[in-house]
């Protein structure tokens, strides 16, 4: 997946397993209740926290 990606190929990946998608993606999409609540590049998703994080931090609210 990544040399496709690396390629300038894309790649559509679901999965609840976030530490992977932290380690795989470039950009992520955060969607709740079938809503898009935060899409960027991971840094801009995350911030200075795990996706995890920010992603519990986003389904509080």
């Amino acid at each position: 997946m990544r040399e496709v990606c690396d390629g300038e190929g894309a790649i559509f990946f679901s999965t609840h397993v976030l530490d992977v998608a932290e380690k795989l993606c470039d950009k992520v999409a955060i969607i709740k209740q079938g809503r898009l609540i935060r899409s960027g590049t991971m840094e801009e998703v995350k911030g200075d926290t795990s996706l995890e994080d920010t992603f519990l931090e986003l389904e509080a609210e």
